[in-house]
């Protein structure tokens, strides 16, 4: 099968990083599943809801939505005291090492880097950095030392689809918004590329290459292996070919 082609119109100079699906299979959804008990089912909490109604969201939205969805009438009133027992989960999770680097994550960045390009890590999740800081690379560095810059788990008035996040990532690095291409697994993440002006690359680990698609990313893929480095120079955003893919 030959490599997918998709037009940037413009050159692209820096990558922007979710971290959460992309970088790190993360305990996130286990830690919302665990936290629920005593709120709602924790049954409801499926893969499935976690991408569409919560991943991408800042803690206090995704409770408030987690809640909602489930059918608790107060969720407004719930949501804090559920988003502070979620943060104690996470942070045991975190201690544990309950969670791994994703290895084409990882090749990615590295390959990002040698070719100059700018990298930023830019998660909605104020716990981003502690489990980057704990993934040990071979030459001693940590995964979170590989990015120019660390926007992840500021505070803003709104959190994904809202761009805010993103622009301020592009800003950490002087590099206009139209100049940068996001890597997001979150529908939501997606929807913040597209209103930020900046193309975006989906990353479908879950099955969930149509809900990528129809949240408008210009490029989905199953692995980061298949993205073409080189062709980013180029201004375009597409796949190498299967036999290249196969080869990281």
């Amino acid at each position: 099968m030959p490599p997918r082609h998709d037009a940037v119109p413009r050159m692209l100079r820096a990558v922007i990083f979710d971290v959460d699906g992309v970088l790190v299979d993360s305990p996130h959804e286990q830690a919302w599943r665990e936290a629920l008990t005593g709120f709602a089912d924790p049954a409801g909490f499926t893969t499935a809801f976690y991408q569409a109604h919560v991943a991408g969201k800042r803690r206090l939205e995704g409770a408030r939505t987690t809640l909602e969805c489930l059918g608790d009438a107060e969720a407004a009133a719930h949501a804090a005291a559920f988003a502070e027992r979620k943060q104690a989960v996470i942070e045991r999770l975190i201690a544990e090492d309950r969670f791994t680097a994703f290895p084409d994550a990882i090749r990615l960045a590295v390959a990002l880097r040698d070719t100059g390009l700018r990298t930023v890590l830019a998660s909605s999740s104020k716990n981003a950095d502690a489990m980057l800081a704990r993934v040990a690379l071979p030459d001693g560095r940590t995964l979170l030392s590989l990015f120019d810059a660390d926007v992840s788990g500021r505070d803003g008035p709104r959190g994904k689809p809202d761009p805010a996040l993103f622009q301020l990532a592009a800003k950490a690095v002087n590099v206009p918004p139209v100049r940068c291409l996001v890597v997001e697994d979150a529908p939501a993440g997606i929807r913040a590329a597209q209103a930020g002006g900046m193309a975006s690359l989906g990353i479908a680990r879950l099955g969930d290459a149509a809900l990528l698609r129809a949240a408008g990313a210009d490029l989905v893929v199953t692995s980061l292996d298949q993205l073409d480095v080189a062709a980013l120079d180029r201004g375009i955003l597409c796949t190498r070919s299967v036999e290249a893919a196969r080869d990281p």
